[in-house]
Formats: structure tokens, C-alpha cells, sequence
């Protein structure tokens, strides 16, 4: 079974960081290992936070702790992804460290969580600097979105060559694959979402209807989604599962009208996605 240690925030109504990732995974077949940044009732979308932000040593303690009780030596996979604070990410990346010295072949998958197109950052200052300076090169597998890709990279891209090149250039400087988890190119249809993976054989693409709504929590679904499928397949068909099980998802929470995610509702989609969309190779 994989075993799946996810370090990121927690709210107790609603589906936002690990309250988004966990249930995926677990109905997905993974033993998952959450290690809570925060414990918010809910998320910022309803107003400001409220219940308690675990200091860095506190979750350093918890990692800390699994390892010297012996829990952290069958690890395949560490998930990171809203850091909250510089400091954060600093303990984060030690807690890596610290899991890859029990299993050497753990795979880290940083979703750089910082901002968005038409939002811009929406994140601590230093936060966007420290995820380009410290924790790319630590990485394995990272998932930006368009503005994040373009801010890691220094660059503006708005054609898909574009988009592969800075995926590239992101891999350059230490993870073996590159998802762009919405990229808007000039050369594809605007009516519909592109997803891009590029790793040292080629780049892929995929893309699904365009939902006439936003998701809050959807990044983070998708990198767990995501990540669960590269420890069981390429990267082609890790991203059209991911595709497949994503949309459909979206599709049943948008047709029930919630505000949050019908990770209930749609919890089949995980394990026999109703929507298949093909995979085209880029390069």
C-alpha cells in the first residue's frame, strides 16, 4: 500500500489543503500520514481565520516524533503545498529531509501554493521567494499553476511552446516533472482548462470543459490526485487520470450546487473516473 505523508493546513468544515487531499487519496487506496500546518474552522473564504496556526516546531515535533517511533521508514511519497510563512517552509523542507533519510526513495511533490491569475499573491510576502530560491531544488514533482510557473521562472509565457519551455527551465533547477495545473495559452481553446506536464522524455497536454464557476480547493485535490498516479504510472497517463478524476469531480459539485467540493458525492470518480479525456503529446 502507499504510504502518503501530506503537510499542509487543516479546516474542520470544508475541503481545503489536507481536508481536500486526504479523503482522495485514502478512497484511492493510499495510507495517508497527515501533518497538520494549521487547524482553521474553516476557509478564508468565509472571513478571517479562526482556531490555531501551529508554530513550526510543533509540526517539525510531529515528523520528528513519527521518526524516532520508527513510523517513517516505508514512506513513498511526501505532499506539501500552502506554506503560510517562510519559517514554515523552512521546517517543511527539514521534515523532507528528514523523511527521504528514512525511505531515500520518497518522492517530494511541492504544490507551490502562492497565487493566481487575476488574483495575483495571495500569500506572505517572502513566501513566493523562499518556494523559488529554497524549495524548487529540493523537489521531485511541482505543481503551479500558469502564474505560479511564470513567477518561478522570471518569465511571461502565453503560448503552449512558451509554457513547455519555462517547464523546462523550472526542471533545470532540480524536479524531475513539471505539472502546470491551468495554464492559458493564445493557442488553445479559451473555453476549456489545459493541463501540461513536462518531465526528461517530453511534454504533455490535456484539457476539459471549462466549468462556469471557481472551486476553491480543486489545486489541491489535483496535485494528491496527481501524485498518486506518478508512483503508479508515467507521467502521460498520471496526467489523464488526473484530468479524468478531477473534472468529474468539478462536474458533480458544480451539478449539486455546493460551495465546497462533493468529495462524498463524487467519491466514486477517484476509483472509475465517467469522463476520459485523450492526452496529447507536445514534445
Amino acid at each position: 500500500m502507499t504510504k502518503i505523508v501530506s503537510i499542509q493546513s487543516h479546516v474542520a468544515y470544508g475541503h481545503v489543503g489536507n481536508s481536500a487531499a486526504q479523503f482522495p487519496l485514502m478512497r484511492m487506496g493510499c495510507d495517508v500520514v497527515p501533518v497538520l500546518t494549521v487547524h482553521f474552522a474553516a476557509s478564508t473564504i468565509y472571513g478571517p481565520p479562526r482556531g490555531p496556526l501551529l508554530s513550526p516546531d510543533q509540526v517539525g515535533a510531529v515528523v520528528d516524533g513519527m521518526n524516532d517511533l520508527g513510523f517513517l521508514g516505508d514512506v513513498d511519497a511526501v505532499l506539501s503545498g500552502f506554506q503560510g510563512a517562510p519559517a514554515m517552509g523552512a521546517r517543511i523542507l527539514e521534515s523532507v529531509r528528514t523523511i527521504k533519510e528514512s525511505s531515500p526513495d520518497a518522492v517530494y511533490c511541492c504544490d507551490p501554493v502562492m497565487g493566481d491569475v487575476g488574483r495575483g499573491f495571495f500569500v506572505m510576502p517572502g513566501i513566493p521567494e523562499f518556494i523559488r530560491d529554497e524549495v524548487i531544488g529540493e523537489a521531485d514533482i511541482v505543481t503551479p499553476n500558469h502564474f505560479e510557473l511564470d513567477f518561478l521562472t522570471g518569465r511571461q509565457t502565453r503560448t503552449l511552446a512558451e509554457i513547455v519551455d519555462a517547464a523546462h527551465a523550472l526542471r533545470d533547477r532540480g524536479p524531475d516533472v513539471v505539472v502546470v495545473t491551468s495554464a492559458v495559452a493564445e493557442d488553445a481553446p479559451a473555453d476549456e482548462i489545459h493541463m501540461v506536464a513536462v518531465d526528461g522524455t517530453g511534454a504533455w497536454l490535456v484539457s476539459t470543459p471549462k466549468l462556469d464557476r471557481l472551486f476553491t480547493g480543486s489545486g489541491d485535490v489535483t496535485s494528491a490526485v496527481y501524485l498518486h498516479h506518478h508512483l503508479r504510472s508515467g507521467v502521460a497517463e498520471a496526467l489523464g487520470r488526473t484530468a479524468d478524476i478531477v473534472y468529474g469531480l468539478l462536474a458533480r459539485t458544480a451539478q449539486l450546487g455546493t460551495q465546497e467540493l462533493a468529495l462524498v458525492a463524487a467519491q466514486d470518480e477517484f476509483v472509475a473516473p465517467t469522463h476520459h479525456f485523450e492526452v496529447r503529446r507536445l514534445a
